[in-house]
């Protein structure tokens, strides 16, 4: 695909940040690679912090070593610029270096925002846009969560009306760009093999695990703020869940799938906490710098949802993530019914897993006959990982998300928001509800109550 020759100027709000250096560098790195950027590009980071145009060469370059292509670490020299970040009562030097980057690009550059920052920074930068006249003709990115609750994501959403036209908005989930999230779709709507069972009538439940190993060190004092409920569960894992769960579009072209996920959206439950929800906390986490001694935030979170639908309704979606726990991983797997035994031996349990990590893979479980003269039973799995799938190369989100815009219209971030109310960002000392964290030592695979609303079967008083 022959790149656009108009001129490209990207301010990175966040260049320090973890999103920064392990998705947004990287992918730009691979798009410049790729050439579907012009030839006369600049980026231009942007923090709190003062930093050299060259500290921040030498910041990508680390970045795109640990989580690029190696080869590759000096991909964005020659494009990068950085300047300390604006508000709406002072332009510190953005504004100007915003100014010196178009006359040096020529032309009527297209100038991108990407808010790689916390969701507290969103309306400030968005107000600061307009107050110095930076908000015509530009494109904005908001990164996940658009908002801490229902009523921040209303606040903030007027805001952005107010400052920039709908279609200057692009509001992002980089999982929804991930190949093997993709992959969901052709799975289930070009095999019947598949799309056939897809329903309550052949699945006791669905499980979205994304388990992580990684700390919060860097990003300490962001994640006290945000937690795994907010970060994880009505962001990425509430927009997996709708993946799964919605019904066939007219085509898999990005505006009908993003309106088949958001009329799923629309028929989440709202999660009870009492019933649906365990929150925990690794230990050891209030020991890191920027966390208060005697924080609340949840490190990991197990909930439990309900699709009022015809296809779905008594189907528990248990969408599990967690800091700091034995094994990383980002995995879909719907759990199939199955006869408690056949033939006088135990069968199953029937799975149909896919992995949403890296170049993704397709697992399938299911009952054989164990191998010897007797009929014993056993389970096997069939497994096809998709980089063996020729020809063509996987993409990243991020240059996934450069052609098909994997993001939310305002109707569906408000809807997962409406679904996750009662449990995203609020903290248990803010108001009664919610359960406050459990303990959750650090390297488990995840906690005791976590497990066991994850038993097959397990649907409660509510389904």
């Amino acid at each position: 695909m022959a790149a656009e020759q108009t001129p490209v100027l990207v301010v990175l709000h966040g260049a320090r940040g973890d999103l920064a250096r392990r998705m947004v560098y990287p992918g730009l790195a691979e798009l410049d690679r790729a050439g579907l950027l012009p030839e006369r590009w600049l980026l231009l980071g942007t923090g709190r912090r003062p930093m050299s145009d060259d500290d921040l060469a030498a910041l990508v370059r680390d970045a795109l070593g640990e989580h690029g292509d190696p080869g590759h670490a000096g991909a964005l020299d020659g494009h990068l610029r950085y300047a300390e970040t604006f508000a709406e009562d002072d332009a510190g030097g953005l504004v100007d270096a915003i100014a010196d980057a178009r006359r040096d690009l020529g032309g009527d550059p297209t100038v991108l925002h990407y808010l790689a920052v916390p969701p507290s920074a969103f309306a400030p930068i968005t107000r600061a846009l307009r107050a110095h006249d930076l908000a015509a003709g530009v494109r904005v990115v908001y990164e996940k969560p658009y908002g801490t609750s229902p009523e921040s994501f209303e606040e903030l959403d007027a805001l952005v009306h107010e400052v920039l036209d709908e279609d200057q908005v692009f509001r992002i989930d980089h999982f929804l760009g991930k190949e093997a999230t993709q992959n969901l779709h052709v799975l289930r709507f070009a095999n019947e093999l598949f799309g056939g069972v897809w329903s309550r009538e052949h699945v006791a439940q669905v499980q979205v695990d994304v388990p992580e190993t990684l700390d919060v060190t860097d990003r300490a004092e962001f994640y006290d703020a945000t937690g795994a409920a907010l970060d994880m569960l009505g962001t990425h894992l509430f927009q997996v869940a709708a993946e799964v769960a919605m019904e066939p579009p007219p085509a898999l072209d990005a505006a009908h799938l993003a309106a088949a996920r958001e009329a799923v959206i629309a028929r989440f439950r709202p999660l009870d906490p009492a019933h649906d929800v365990v929150l925990g906390q690794f230990a050891g986490y209030r020991d890191l710098d920027g966390v208060a001694g005697d924080s609340t935030t949840d490190t990991f979170v197990a909930a439990r949802l309900w699709v009022d639908d015809d296809r779905w309704r008594g189907v528990p979606f248990l969408l599990r993530t967690g800091k700091r726990l034995a094994a990383q991983a980002q995995r879909v797997t719907l759990v199939l019914r199955t006869p408690d035994e056949l033939f006088g031996e135990p069968a199953g349990p029937g799975r149909i897993s896919l992995s949403l990590a890296g170049d993704g893979a397709i697992d399938i479980t299911t009952t054989v006959k164990r191998p010897g003269p007797d009929l014993r039973l056993a389970t096997g799995t069939a497994s096809l990982a998709l980089d063996d799938v020729q020809p063509g190369d996987p993409l990243s989100p991020v240059r996934l998300a450069a052609a098909r815009r994997p993001g939310g219209r305002p109707d569906a971030v408000h809807d997962t928001g409406r679904a996750a109310r009662r449990v995203g960002g609020v903290r248990p000392a803010a108001r009664p509800g919610p359960p406050g964290p459990r303990a959750v030592r650090a390297g488990v695979v995840g906690s005791r109550p976590g497990r066991r609303a994850g038993r097959p079967g397990r649907v409660g008083p509510h389904s």
